[in-house]
């Protein structure tokens, strides 16, 4: 994931659109030209902090 020189963001990912379309919720939609892509879910949180 990676922020692009004009401020949007990039992810690579599993192109799941096909395995999730049916399970998405009330009135979200993938448009034609787009992807619904699954990344791990560690790579959104990031790495745990140790407080110590």
């Amino acid at each position: 994931m990676w922020e692009l020189d004009n401020g949007d963001v990039a992810v690579i990912g599993r192109d799941l659109t096909a395995q999730y379309a049916s399970r998405l919720p009330e009135g979200v939609r993938v448009g034609a030209d787009e992807r619904l892509v699954v990344i791990p879910g560690g790579l959104v949180r990031g790495p745990e902090v140790d407080p110590r």
